[in-house]
């Protein structure tokens, strides 16, 4: 199994030397990954979209915060990292214009010796398509599908040359390539069923959010998903056991001196032997690749989380290429 962290984007810990910090950190502990987030402005009224991952549906610290862009910020994490893979969890695809994007990515690939990961979104804040004048909010789902085919093509072909609906381009040079061989694997986000269409057709892996209720994915709901995954990618004519199957939470390794919350336990956050079997549990449906959120803007807490994950909980797990 592969272990991995969400950087902070926004709020109290977003600031570009904490975020260096802890990817160093994680990299010093051998996590496998470390991923940043997306977005680039934030409305000040939010009251056409509904934030998927909270039972609210509100993006928790409001509008009026900073957000640390997503490619720079990798390409900052190439120079102060030597080994660790490095990820965007997730990059709204239709925001940027995909020639552009394809030829950043490749850039940072190269920069950071091959650590890149692609995870790709399809957005949910309809205010901001608006103010960048990204494609319209209705086509997202087939304006991402076309990207990132458009991209790939970019990563593995020279000259380039794509007709598609919503992107046009003929006999151009993309160039330099990745420095990954087969350009840098795609892992689609998203728990809907266009996400998982998308998984098994276009992406070299799943990679959805298990938040709180009701947008988590319990064992039994994930499996299921995969089901339409392997099924798609069947369809497409691709092997599903290509597809890696990733998980993003929130988790927390309760220290031996805590004292346990009152109410029902969440997964993933709980005494070392609780975090193992949340782990254990997930592997077993197929999750060979977690990623995990901290649970408090704290960083003296969340190194600390760091810590105990490694120490109490991986030393307990099996190690396996994902």
């Amino acid at each position: 199994m592969k272990f991995g962290f969400a950087l902070p984007g926004r709020g109290p810990l977003a600031r570009p030397d904490l975020v260096i910090r802890l990817a160093e950190r994680a990299e010093a502990l051998r996590y496998d990954s470390v991923f940043v987030t997306d977005h680039v402005v934030l409305p000040v009224s939010m009251a056409g979209s509904r934030y998927p991952y909270s039972p609210t549906g509100r993006l928790a610290g409001g509008a009026a915060q900073d957000y640390l862009e997503p490619l720079a910020m990798l390409g900052a994490l190439a120079h102060a990292t030597r080994r660790i893979r490095l990820g965007t969890s997730v990059l709204v695809v239709p925001y940027r214009n995909p020639l552009v994007t394809a030829k950043t990515l490749a850039t940072i690939d190269q920069l950071s010796r091959g650590r890149v990961i692609l995870g790709a979104g399809v957005g949910w804040l309809r205010e901001e398509f608006e103010a960048l004048g990204a494609p319209p909010f209705e086509a997202r789902g087939a304006v991402t599908d076309e990207y990132l085919r458009l991209m790939r093509l970019c990563w593995t072909a020279d000259p380039v040359t794509f007709e598609g609906r919503h992107y046009t381009v003929r006999d151009v040079h993309a160039l330099p390539k990745p420095a990954q061989r087969g350009g840098i694997p795609i892992w689609i986000g998203g728990h809907t069923d266009a996400a998982c269409r998308r998984a098994g057709t276009l992406g070299d892996a799943w990679h959805p959010i298990g938040l709180r209720a009701p947008a988590l994915l319990l064992p039994d709901e994930y499996a299921e998903k995969v089901k339409r995954i392997h099924h798609a990618a069947l369809a497409a004519g691709r092997d599903p056991r290509a597809i890696t199957l990733t998980l993003r939470c929130p988790m927390q390794v309760r220290s031996p001196r805590a004292k346990a919350a009152a109410g029902e336990r969440p997964l993933f956050q709980g005494t070392a032997a609780e975090v193992t079997e949340d782990v254990r549990r997930y592997a077993a449906v197929g999750v060979s690749h977690f990623v995990f959120d901290p649970t408090v803007p704290d960083l003296r807490a969340v190194l600390a989380n760091m810590e105990r994950f490694a120490e109490a909980v991986r030393a307990r797990l099996p190690r396996r290429r994902a």
